[in-house]
């Protein structure tokens, strides 16, 4: 299987448990790992024949706009949701960082792996 990845993705979203989070949105950085046969656009050279990142990454953005989750659990699994649903990827590693949240801490966040990798 390969791998096409998206990494440092800002989305924007309202998130937070705590009134002050829900107070005005906040930007979010996703990472994603795509599994996918990068062998026939390798062979037609043909945007066609391949995950278009642009597109994942788009959709992704437009999720997240509209979303209103408390935690980053909740929209990691729903985008982990979409984006097996709606693209032809049998499995993806998702991280979503959430900055400021600690203030000890650069960042903080989830990592989860969903679909099956051969």
């Amino acid at each position: 299987m390969d791998i096409i990845f998206i990494r440092d993705l800002r989305v924007e979203t309202l998130i937070g448990v705590y009134p002050q989070e829900r107070q005005k949105r906040r930007i979010l950085l996703l990472d994603l790992e795509l599994g996918t046969d990068i062998r026939p656009a390798a062979a037609t050279d043909c945007l066609n024949d391949t995950l278009n990142y642009q597109a994942v990454a788009q959709r992704i953005i437009e999720f997240a706009a509209a979303s209103d989750c408390h935690l980053v659990e909740t929209l990691g699994e729903r985008i982990a949701d979409l984006v097996l649903r709606e693209f032809p990827v049998p499995w993806l590693r998702l991280t979503l960082r959430k900055p400021g949240a600690v203030r000890e801490a650069g960042e903080v966040g989830i990592l989860i792996e969903r679909g099956r990798r051969d």
